[in-house]
């Protein structure tokens, strides 16, 4: 099975291809550049260097957010595309799911996060159990410092994954003190090869009604949200 995954969500543009359960080509970069222009052109170079065509496509997984508003909408409309005029499966995968798979060797919990500005931050926590990451509390949108003062409750050593750690690790060791745990930077990004691995036995989603995973509105779209119910209540 060839899978192609791509993710856009972030500051970092990923892209990898896996032949069953072997990682055969990926590009990453980490620049502050525009994902809509290069990500095709990535996904053309990787499949042209691994010598694989799009008819020999299996599978595509796309990271679906949280993250950039505009970054989430590239990556997803790609792979949409794509599995639609390829007629196969497309999966969505939670983009702090992928850079908790960083955390594979660690044995306790793992919080992965993205800054989301004035304090917040997306995030979630993770752990492994048998070989599989599975959700330990739900992903969120939340002040960076509330739940800083509720992860210290659960007793355990928590690994932080994030490529905003700088602008947050003096209050993560503030309030977590010993019991928090930063590895060194580059495993901080998230990496398209475990983007793949997690897709490879993940059910596939339906392609016109897979949406992003922003775990909060866009400012202008809340308050058009609240402008409609305030219509609505003035009738």
């Amino acid at each position: 099975m060839n899978i192609l995954a791509m993710d856009t969500s972030n500051q970092v543009l990923g892209v990898a291809l896996l032949n069953d359960n072997q990682l055969v080509g990926k590009v990453v970069t980490n620049i502050k550049r525009n994902h809509s222009v290069r990500l095709m052109p990535a996904i053309d170079q990787l499949m042209r260097d691994v010598n694989i065509t799009p008819d020999q496509l299996d599978k595509i997984v796309v990271a679906k957010g949280p993250g950039s508003y505009t970054g989430v909408r590239i990556g997803l409309a790609t792979a949409k595309s794509m599995a639609w005029a390829l007629d196969i499966p497309v999966v969505g995968v939670s983009s702090l799911k992928v850079l908790a798979y960083q955390g594979r060797f660690f044995n306790s919990y793992v919080c992965p996060f993205f800054d989301a500005r004035r304090g917040l931050v997306f995030t979630g926590l993770y752990r492994w159990n048998n070989s599989e990451l599975e959700l330990v509390d739900e992903e969120k949108n939340t002040l960076m410092e509330n739940w800083l003062q509720e992860l210290p409750t659960k007793n355990k050593e928590v690994v932080f994954l994030s490529p905003d750690i700088e602008l947050h690790q003096e209050t993560i060791q503030k309030y977590m003190g010993e019991r928090a745990v930063i590895p060194n930077s580059h495993d901080h990004m998230a990496d398209p090869g475990h983007l793949a691995l997690i897709g490879l036995n993940q059910g596939p989603d339906v392609t016109h009604t897979l949406i992003p995973n922003y775990l909060r509105l866009a400012e202008a779209e809340a308050k058009w949200i609240s402008a409609q119910k305030e219509e609505q209540k003035n009738g």
